[in-house]
């Protein structure tokens, strides 16, 4: 049975701020009294082989590609580290860079890897291919960092926060409206948006004006979420079991597209417009097009177990996918 895909404007999104029937303000976004973060479902044992080639690797957190500079970085939990890998030689021995604890999310721009490490209070931002480390102190517990221009935009969890470094100093600090400030993406639009794992909701900031701006229902258990080539967010909604796509001037959810099977890891390949996302309860990772009115899907491979992470080379199309359960890092050729 084909998916359907429902295409949603600004009269089917709930925006941050309304009137009860008191005239008293509302807060549309809160679903629940005491909201819990989606995490990725469990996955069972496999049950078919992982498609490509299979890389041993301890427990991997995130994963990042830089074509730039031919490099897989891969994050692992145990020794806390970063993995470069040479993707033109996928055989030679990786470089491995210790980190202060394990990194949670990683971002690729301008030949370096910015490493979130909350529970450390810190960023590493490692230069490619080289593999030489400069600690960032951040205050509280910083979930993303994302370069932008000369700035570095880093979303702070447990401060509501989104903090702008410029030449390794804080310059500001944007807070408002947000419960947990856990992904900050920048769009094609020229766009900045913090994704709220708590709130299962995504923000629009002004970063010039400092400011947090309307924000948005993203579905009922929103994990992660990336830039596609048309200026939107693409976001996966891990409770409800779908990929959602926002436009970003305005903010406005524009897709919600079915995808069943614990969806959780998302990736853009901007040279293909493919979407690629795990499937975390089928041990999947399926690739999407996403140039036309809907979703469509391209692939569907089998992957180790736990894909919780999932990156893209742009310049030869491969994917690699990463087992949260030390299952290893797996690289698929389509």
């Amino acid at each position: 049975m084909r998916l359907q895909l429902v295409v949603i404007g600004l009269a089917g999104a709930l925006v941050l701020t309304g009137c009860s029937g008191d005239g008293k303000p509302s807060d549309d976004l809160q679903i629940v009294a005491n909201p819990v973060a989606a995490t990725a479902p469990v996955s069972p044992a496999t049950a078919a082989k992982p498609a490509g080639r299979v890389l041993p690797a301890a427990g991997v957190t995130a994963m990042a590609m830089d074509a730039s500079t031919r490099t897989l970085v891969v994050a692992l939990a145990e020794p806390a580290s970063l993995r470069l890998y040479n993707l033109d030689t996928p055989d030679a021995a990786p470089r491995d860079v210790p980190l202060a604890g394990p990194a949670e999310r990683l971002t690729i721009t301008g030949g370096h890897a910015v490493a979130s490490i909350p529970s450390k209070s810190q960023l590493a931002r490692v230069a490619l291919p080289t593999g030489t480390l400069a600690p960032l102190e951040v205050a509280g517990q910083p979930a993303a960092g994302r370069e932008a221009g000369n700035q570095l935009l880093v979303a702070v969890r447990d401060r509501k926060a989104l903090d702008v470094f410029d030449g390794g100093t804080l310059t500001k600090s944007i807070s408002g409206k947000i419960y947990s400030a856990d992904d900050v993406i920048t769009t094609t639009a020229n766009s900045t948006v913090v994704l709220d794992r708590l709130r299962t909701a995504v923000f629009a900031v002004d970063v010039a004006a400092g400011t947090v701006g309307e924000g948005l229902r993203a579905g009922d258990g929103a994990t992660n979420a990336t830039a596609d080539g048309f200026g939107r967010v693409l976001v996966t909604d891990t409770r409800d079991g779908a990929l959602l796509a926002f436009s970003t001037n305005p903010l406005l959810m524009r897709q919600r597209f079915p995808v069943p099977g614990g969806i959780y890891g998302i990736t853009y390949d901007a040279k293909r417009n493919l979407a690629w996302v795990t499937l975390t309860e089928r041990n999947e990772v399926v690739g999407f097009d996403v140039r036309g009115g809907e979703p469509t899907e391209k692939y569907r491979f089998a992957t180790v177990r736990q894909p919780n992470s999932v990156t893209v080379d742009e310049q030869t199309g491969q994917v690699a996918v990463g087992s949260a359960t030390g299952e290893g890092i797996q690289v698929i050729a389509p």
